[in-house]
């Protein structure tokens, strides 16, 4: 049977981001505080997270009790996603770096929305599309590129460089040490860099970190003050 004209419009009415950002059946809206956790390495894992407000650090620790930032997320982001894929605990533990807002949606609820909703399954179809690359581009940057243009990456990346509207300032709760364990160097080495940086009118500092064009051009046109010091 068609469906009618009323059930018509609901559908082509649907906008997912309103879904998101709404309490209903297995979605609720959860305020995080700075520093607080979500969710750790090992809990079990039954939620989907979205990030309405703030921004998310995803750590993970080996058996040796070593930690490393693995990612960094922002709204419009998901996590939690792998309890989608078969995953029974959380493989990284994942804390708030600011105060954020965030729709927990339970997973069955988040297989009820895929299925019935095609605005919903486009939006988070194309996340996981867009998180797959960029992992891939996270590779090849750590196999071949010196830590010091993976650093101008990263820094490129944290402030949205590529995206809708204008570049944002790095929040100040992202150190250096963040930076170091992100792109696999030491804290020393990223202070250097970011000093270099400065110096040649790439970044500045004003309380957060403001990331210049400039640095977008040294990267894609790989000059010679972005080579790594030997």
């Amino acid at each position: 049977m068609l469906p009618n004209r009323d059930e018509m419009t609901d559908k082509s009415a649907f906008d997912p981001k309103v879904f998101l950002a709404k309490v209903g059946v297995g979605k609720t809206v959860v305020e995080f505080q700075e520093n607080q956790i979500v969710f750790s390495q090992g809990d079990v894992a039954n939620t989907v997270f979205y990030i309405q407000k703030g921004r998310i650090k995803l750590t993970v620790t080996s058996e040796q009790g070593k930690e490393a930032v693995v990612a960094i997320l922002e709204p419009g982001h998901f996590f939690g996603e792998g309890c989608m894929n078969g995953h029974s605990v959380r493989i990284a533990t994942t804390t708030a770096m600011e105060n954020c807002i965030i729709t927990a949606i339970t997973k069955a609820a988040m297989i009820t929305a895929l299925h019935d909703e095609p605005k919903f399954s486009e939006l988070f179809m194309a996340y996981l599309l867009t998180r797959n690359s960029r992992i891939e581009e996270d590779l090849i940057d750590q196999l071949f590129n010196s830590s010091e243009k993976r650093l101008a990456r990263l820094l490129l990346l944290l402030a949205n460089f590529g995206k809708e509207g204008s570049p944002q300032p790095i929040s100040p709760n992202v150190s250096q040490e963040t930076l170091a364990e992100m792109i696999g160097t030491t804290r020393s080495r990223v202070s250097h860099f970011m000093n270099k940086f400065r110096r040649l009118g790439l970044i500045s500092y004003n309380g957060k970190i403001e990331v210049h064009s400039s640095l977008m051009d040294a990267v894609l046109r790989d000059k010679p003050e972005l080579k790594e010091d030997q």
